[in-house]
């Protein structure tokens, strides 16, 4: 049985065991590019001590799943791989793993970006953080929206 592309999990993981384990066995990988989101102490200028992140189950992954979709179709990668964690977090910990397989860089990086970007504006995750002034959501960024753009023209 194949491993599941996306996992949503509130532990946290290991970037080279998933990324050997993402290429293993596929002689034709020439390439394989990763992406780590980790939490940081500061948000829009304010200090953050803490971070939540929320989704809702079923609905996330199968989001997920076409984003990646998307990707295989339009860059021809081999194998993806996204892991994003949920719950508390704490700076310096990491949120999120964006990781693919492909014959060639180029394609790789493309599609480790495209993933990202996506992940960014659609997946179904809400992201409250805890700063000296109190709790707080936040919104998507324009300049998340800006780097969807790019991949929409």
């Amino acid at each position: 049985m194949n491993a599941p592309r996306v996992l949503i999990q509130s532990e946290d993981f290991d970037v080279s065991r998933e990324l050997a384990a993402l290429r293993q066995g596929d002689a034709r990988v020439g390439a394989v590019c990763s992406f780590v989101g980790t939490v940081r102490d500061r948000n829009e200028g304010a200090s953050v001590s803490a971070m939540e992140l929320e989704h809702y189950p079923g609905m996330t992954e199968k989001s997920i799943e076409a984003i990646i979709d998307r990707a295989v179709q339009r860059f021809g990668i081999y194998a993806a791989k996204v892991i994003h964690r949920v719950g508390p977090l704490q700076p310096t910990d990491q949120i999120v793993l964006v990781a693919v397989t492909s014959a060639h860089r180029g394609m790789s990086f493309q599609a480790c970006e495209f993933i990202m970007d996506y992940l960014k504006s659609e997946a179904p995750f809400w992201k409250k953080e805890q700063t000296p002034q109190g709790a707080r959501w936040v919104d998507a960024r324009v300049s998340d929206e800006q780097a969807l753009a790019r991949w929409q023209a």
